[in-house]
């Protein structure tokens, strides 16, 4: 983080002349407020009619302050909670916010000068219905303004019961990589979907880079990819794009493919684009999410049948020769890309969604033909959605066994679908029973578990 210099605190405006509140950080106010009520999760909030409307410097402001806020959080409120006069006073929410909002821009936004931060926090606790509170946001802001600053501690800005737990699966070092992923916006990724693909983006003005696994990968360095069509290029994480690679390359013969749990479509697309002879089913339980996949799945015509179902409650038997379960889960692998997560996740949701996930698994292992398989994953890096649900799975299924997704990454860098350096390191992160874990940080994707088993009777 770059330093700044001392800041000059002007006096904030006369009583009978209010600060004005910028568009972006009253959205940004409002949203934050959504949030911690749970309303609403920031990302849909952040692609609304109210957010669309703003100009786009106030848009990427808005966005800037949403997530960096949710972001640092857990340290923001450590910070100038020390400052007050009563430090474990419970605050009304919309003081709460206004001071999370300013200490952000405070401490982490360079070019907003702190007086502009400042008052437009106490602007923002007045209009809240905390007038009787804006004199102590402006007090305890003005203090941070000028205190020395503490360095940057990404582990203190993640709940204390992650943090112990991480360390106790993967060590100190890596539980501190994982930490700094989650502190940081993840770059854009994009899949082209034809070889023209690449030089129309540049020809756009679009600076790119190559993936770090898949050939048809890049990282977007620069520029709009704005009114690109669907199928063209597409957004997405490389990670997503490996699991549906891995899935794809299971099986030679593949007439019929489950994917189980298939909203928003991403990595369905790959499979139809992999296997362009199979006819797919593809399943959503939720009413909204099940349209949004119809629509994007349209243009595939028959070849994709969208089904509204419940994944656990799936009764088909042996009629499919690939399953790809992409279960919902904590999504603890994501918390760079949905910081939200860490503030509402409880340890006693790892036992809830587990429960749920083995109940997905079981009917994916039902549904698949013998010598089939099915390709579970998900973006949690706690065992208890990963290696555990497997392990009481297979346990519990004598004519199931797991096969190492080792030979699956041969294939892809065969067929030059991997590139070798983006083999190797996945080789590297193969565990002993040959499932794959992808740690952010360590990758620049989102954290993802990949697990493969066959159906043997």
């Amino acid at each position: 983080m770059t330093v700044l210099k001392q800041p000059s605190l002007k006096k904030s405006p006369p009583k009978n002349r209010p600060a004005a509140i910028s568009p972006a950080r009253k959205a940004a106010f409002d949203i934050l407020s959504a949030v911690e009520h749970g309303q609403l999760h920031s990302d849909d909030l952040l692609r609304s009619q109210a957010v669309d409307a703003l100009s786009s410097p106030d848009r990427n402001l808005a966005t800037a302050l949403v997530l960096g806020v949710l972001r640092w959080q857990i340290q923001l409120d450590h910070q100038f909670q020390a400052l007050l006069a009563r430090p474990d006073a419970k605050l009304d929410s919309g003081v709460l916010i206004a001071l999370r909002l300013g200490a952000f821009q405070i401490l982490h936004m360079d070019r907003i000068p702190a007086r502009a931060a400042i008052d437009e926090s106490v602007e923002l606790a007045k209009q809240s219905g905390n007038r009787f509170a804006s004199g102590m946001v402006n007090a305890v802001l003005r203090k941070l303004a000028v205190a020395p600053r503490s360095q940057e501690n990404a582990a203190q800005a993640h709940p204390a019961w992650l943090i112990e737990r991480w360390t106790n699966f993967y060590g100190p070092e890596v539980t501190q990589v994982i930490c700094r992923h989650g502190q940081s916006q993840p770059g854009l990724t994009v899949r082209l979907g034809s070889s023209e693909a690449e030089s129309e983006l540049i020809h756009a003005g679009v600076a790119l880079e190559a993936g770090e696994l898949l050939a048809v990968a890049r990282t977007v360095l620069a520029g709009e990819l704005s009114g690109l069509p669907e199928g063209h290029v597409r957004l997405q994480d490389e990670g997503s794009q490996l699991v549906a690679e891995l899935a794809s390359e299971n099986l030679i013969e593949i007439q019929n493919i489950l994917d189980a749990c298939a909203a928003p479509g991403g990595k369905t697309l790959i499979l139809a684009e992999r296997k362009p002879q199979a006819h797919i089913v593809a399943c959503e339980s939720s009413a909204q999410r099940h349209r949004e996949l119809q629509k994007r799945l349209a243009f595939l015509g028959s070849r994709i049948e969208c089904r509204r179902a419940d994944a656990a409650a799936l009764t088909e038997n042996a009629q499919f020769d690939l399953v790809l379960a992409d279960v919902p889960c904590s999504g603890t692998g994501t918390l760079g890309r949905n910081p939200e997560i860490r503030h509402r996740l409880r340890p006693e949701d790892l036992t809830r969604q587990a429960e749920r996930q083995r109940a997905i698994l079981l009917a994916a292992l039902r549904a698949v033909r013998i010598g089939g398989r099915v390709v579970y994953s998900t973006c949690s890096l706690e065992p208890e959605e990963n290696e555990q649900v497997i392990s009481d799975v297979v346990a519990a299924t004598p004519n199931a066994r797991i096969v190492s997704l080792e030979g699956s990454i041969d294939a892809l860098q065969r067929r030059q679908i991997l590139t070798a350096e983006g083999a190797a390191r996945l080789r590297e992160s193969l565990t002993a029973d040959g499932y794959l874990r992808l740690l952010p940080g360590l990758f620049h994707t989102d954290g993802f578990f990949i697990a493969s088993i066959e159906r043997t009777s």
